[in-house]
């Protein structure tokens, strides 16, 4: 069985004992375990057969300028064309717009298997996804109608335009504009850091823009529109290409800059209400970016087992070399990366059943209760994800050596692919931010709450083989509640909160990393799981009280003079 396929397996397995699928299983009776493991091998067999082949060609050739246009590597059209036909890049949209209907859980689930085939190619794929659940919110009738259906099959393509070269996360200082101009509107700026922001796989892009329609001050003066490379009558839009970015990693992915000169544009949803309803996208990418650092983490930890079955160094001199995984250090290291992996893979699998449920419930407090969880677990799995995934990809390179270092094995490339997810859709810093002042001080602890019932629940529910993994959570759970009483009183204090946000939120991931460690050990998962479990809650205590202790240093460090260079 190969890889891809194992992963769909255990993401099967994981799916199965997650509370809230079976919630989900309960109040959808069109699906069940048996067609969710259907559609996880689908998407296994069309990642490695499809996907997976663009991988090291286009990271090797790159996207190139022609004629004012982007080229993409060789397969990109083929495989966008059959990822569309397939119904893969709108699983979760509305039947009626050409989507499957199926719930965000399933998307988050199969996702990572196409991840892990060529993250730079996903991107687009990625843009498209969120695309279609933003104009499904904002978007008038006539607009949703056109688009969505071409985006979901994949006739089309879309993008995110938010940063300028002088307005990144601060997008209060955007400067694109946007006139009237008859009926309709035009837009005029620059816009930068735009995945595919323009190529060849499809005909017709669509961009989703940020720009300026009054005088209001910061982000109260933006408005959202879609912005298409081409007019109706097909000839070109007023966009020009200025350039693709040279980066680090991601090479087959075209990271564009775009010059908007009068372009024709349609305004989507209510003027001067850009910022607000785009996070209806924002948010489907900031889960998207976690399933992305655990697709990568998902293919490193195989690669990195698989090296370590064949390459044969030490043992008894006077006998054969044997594998270097029979070396306890070494399966040290395998086993730590593989246990941080799975813990991501069941916080994704939690965050997406609670969007769903939060969409979902009949009872509208519950469903209230879902959203409040999902906005509170959000941060974690954006950041989290993405640093997982590059943590993976590093602890790979070591385990393989010198090997590693090399293009002849996979693993650099992932290290330098995953290293922009921990950035993009909102830095550390900024999820940071978000999860203290937003998700504890705005929320009054909502969030928090529902997190420590729903841990408490499990810990009361644990079976005899969990014993040791609900002692250990609810030790954490107890050191987190009591230093989040502590971040609660820093509310009169923004610049110490500020300096203390990283590491609450770290401490947060501990303690998320505790509750799934639990579910890692529930006796329905297979057994080599439960040694995954046991491995990652060793030491999570003192890794915990390391980032509550910065939590508490004093705020006068932040301004303290830095040492001369």
């Amino acid at each position: 069985m190969s890889f891809y396929a194992l992963q769909a397996d255990r993401t099967a397995a994981m799916l199965a004992a997650t509370p809230g699928w079976r919630r989900l299983l309960a109040l959808r009776p069109d699906l069940d375990d048996d067609t969710a493991a259907a559609i996880l091998g689908e998407a296994a067999r069309i990642a490695e057969g499809v996907v997976a082949p663009l991988n090291a060609r286009a990271d090797r050739v790159g996207c190139r300028i022609e004629a004012g246009r982007v080229r993409t590597p060789e397969g990109y059209a083929d495989a966008y064309r059959q990822l569309g036909e397939g119904g893969w890049l709108a699983m979760d949209a509305p039947e009626a717009h050409g989507g499957q209907g199926l719930p965000v859980t399933l998307q988050a689930a199969c996702q990572p298997l196409f991840e892990r085939a060529c993250i730079a190619f996903m991107m687009a794929a990625g843009s498209a996804h969120a695309a279609v659940q933003l104009l499904h919110e904002v978007a008038d009738a006539d607009t949703a109608a056109e688009w969505i259906p071409r985006l979901a099959t994949g006739e089309w393509a879309a993008t995110i335009c938010i940063s300028e070269p002088d307005a990144g996360s601060d997008v209060g200082r955007i400067r694109t504009r946007a006139a009237r101009a008859g009926d309709g509107w035009t837009v005029t700026g620059e816009k930068i850091w735009i995945s595919f922001g323009d190529h060849d796989m499809t005909p017709r892009i669509g961009h989703c823009l940020l720009a300026r329609t009054g005088d209001a001050p910061g982000t109260r003066g933006l408005s959202l529109f879609l912005v298409p490379n081409t007019r109706v009558d097909g000839s070109a839009n007023a966009i020009t290409v200025q350039r693709i970015e040279e980066k680090l990693g991601l090479h087959g992915s075209p990271t564009c800059a775009l010059a908007f000169e009068g372009a024709e544009a349609v305004l989507l949803g209510a003027e001067g209400r850009g910022l607000p309803q785009l996070f209806a996208m924002i948010e489907m990418m900031r889960l998207s970016t976690a399933c992305q650092g655990l697709g990568v983490a998902s293919g490193a930890c195989d690669t990195a087992r698989a090296y370590a079955a064949e390459r044969r160094q030490g043992g008894d001199p006077a006998a054969p070399a044997v594998p270097i995984l029979a070396h306890a250090d070494v399966r040290r290291q395998i086993l730590d990366m593989e246990a941080r992996t799975e813990v991501l893979r069941l916080a994704i699998l939690e965050l997406a059943t609670a969007m769903d449920l939060a969409r979902c419930e009949p009872d509208p407090a519950v469903a209230a209760d879902h959203a409040a969880f999902a906005a509170w677990m959000l941060p974690l799995a954006k950041n989290f994800g993405g640093e997982t995934g590059f943590d993976v990809a590093s602890r790979a390179i070591q385990v393989l050596g010198g090997a590693g270092y090399t293009r002849e094995w996979p693993v650099e490339q992932a290290l330098r692919d995953t290293r922009i997810v921990s950035i993009y859709e909102g830095t550390t810093g900024m999820q940071a931010l978000d999860f203290l002042t937003r998700r504890l001080w705005r929320d009054e602890g909502r969030g928090l709450a529902l997190f420590l019932a729903r841990a408490h629940a499990e810990i009361a529910a644990a079976q005899p083989q969990q014993a040791e993994a609900a002692t250990a959570l609810a030790d954490l759970l107890g050191r987190f509640e009591r230093l989040s009483s502590e971040m609660m009183a820093l509310r009169n204090d923004p610049r110490a909160g500020e300096l203390a946000s990283d590491g609450y939120l770290r401490a947060a991931w501990c303690a998320l990393t505790g509750w799934m460690a639990l579910r890692l050990a529930a006796p329905s998962l297979p057994t080599p799981l439960a040694g995954l479990s046991a491995w990652r809650l060793a030491g999570l205590a003192a890794e915990f009280e390391a980032h509550a202790a910065r939590c508490r240093l004093p705020a006068a460090l932040a301004d303290a003079p830095f040492a001369a260079g």
